[in-house]
């Protein structure tokens, strides 16, 4: 019987997100803001909605998922340029997530089992 209101209380979640999402679509005022949400890992971020959308945050901040939820979280943009083939680097560790973590204009690129900054071709 709890995996009957287990089911019954996820459904009633999805059902309200998307008649939040709907109602704030209706509103008309949604202006995404520029920049990339950075990547999280599904789990680690609080499981609550403290923004619909970009709108709902501060200054440049756009409502971005948490790995659970959604919230305000600074952007970061995405450098020019492509990330080249790997080449066959031993670096088997997560040294960034996306661009922004990089110095000047490298990427955020994968290894052979990783993620690694280098320059773009």
């Amino acid at each position: 019987m709890e995996q009957n209101w287990s089911a019954v209380c996820a459904l009633i979640l999805a059902l309200s997100a998307l008649v939040h999402h709907d109602m704030a679509e209706a509103d008309g005022n949604l202006t995404a803001k520029p920049g990339v949400c950075p990547r999280r890992r599904w789990g680690s971020g609080l499981c609550a909605e403290f923004c619909s959308n970009d709108s709902d945050c501060p200054n440049d901040e756009k409502c971005c998922h948490n790995g659970c939820g959604h919230e305000c979280i600074a952007p970061y943009t995405v450098e020019p340029g492509r990330c080249a083939f790997p080449q066959g680097t031993p670096m088997c560790a997560e040294y960034c997530y996306h661009d922004g973590q990089c110095p000047g204009e490298q990427k955020c690129c994968k290894t052979t089992c990783g993620h690694a900054c280098s320059e773009p071709c």
